[in-house]
Formats: structure tokens, C-alpha cells, sequence
């Protein structure tokens, strides 16, 4: 049992600090998010790592992001316009790439399903004294 928790908690910290990696490299790489590869690692560090999701928490950077994800369940404007941009942009490329039409077929269903539910996230506008977030 107790092994279980322990493999538990590494398999949180190692998606957590890959989605932290992902999120940070999103900000200097237009096409890939931010916001969701950092709301990942902070539920992922939430269970496994409380003193890592407070430090994210309070980061000047990311915290922003993450409070707004807690607070509002929104997302600001210009995170909902790059996120959609990236997820059309992903999925179109790898529609193109996959040899097979049924896997076609089912990313274009998943960018569907995916995009449906991005869209409908509500927007928070920007606080003055808040930098904006990516």
C-alpha cells in the first residue's frame, strides 16, 4: 500500500515538473499554451508536493494564472485566443501528418470535443496591477 503511494507521488512530481517545463518553455514559444501545462503541474503538486504548489502559487508569473483558475474558473482573453490558436494549430499538424484516415477522423472529433469545451471557459478580464499571463 504504502509502495503505491510513493510510486503515486513520483508519477505526480515527474507529470508536474514536465508540465512546469512546458508551461515555461509556452511563454517564449507562441505555439505551445502556458495555462494548461501550469494548472497541470499545480494539480499534480497539490497531491503530491504542497510546498511546490504554494511556491507556484506565489511566483509572480504563474501565480496569476492559477488564482484566476481557483478563484473564477476563467482564463483572461488573450489566453482563450492563444490557446485555441494552439490547439488548431497542433491538431492540424498532426491531421496532416498521421497516415491513417480513422485516426484522422478521431483527432478532428477530439480537437472538436476539445475545442467545445475550451471555448466556453469564462473570460476574466485583466486586473490593472496583474501582469498578463500567457
Amino acid at each position: 500500500m504504502e509502495q503505491t503511494i510513493t510510486i503515486r507521488l513520483i508519477a505526480l512530481n515527474i507529470v508536474g515538473g514536465l508540465s512546469l517545463l512546458l508551461g515555461f518553455l509556452g511563454i517564449f514559444l507562441p505555439v505551445l499554451p502556458t495555462t494548461p501545462f501550469v494548472l497541470l503541474a499545480s494539480a499534480c503538486f497539490m497531491r503530491s508536493s504542497p510546498r511546490f504548489n504554494q511556491w507556484l502559487v506565489a511566483h509572480k508569473t504563474f501565480g496569476p494564472i492559477i488564482e484566476n483558475w481557483h478563484q473564477h474558473r476563467a482564463v483572461t482573453r488573450k489566453v482563450k485566443l492563444r490557446g485555441a490558436i494552439a490547439m488548431v494549430a497542433s491538431f492540424s499538424f498532426s491531421i496532416y501528418i498521421v497516415p491513417h484516415f480513422w485516426l484522422k477522423i478521431m483527432l478532428v472529433v477530439m480537437l472538436v470535443v476539445l475545442l467545445s469545451w475550451f471555448i466556453r471557459l469564462p473570460v476574466i478580464e485583466r486586473l490593472a496591477e496583474q501582469e498578463e499571463n500567457h
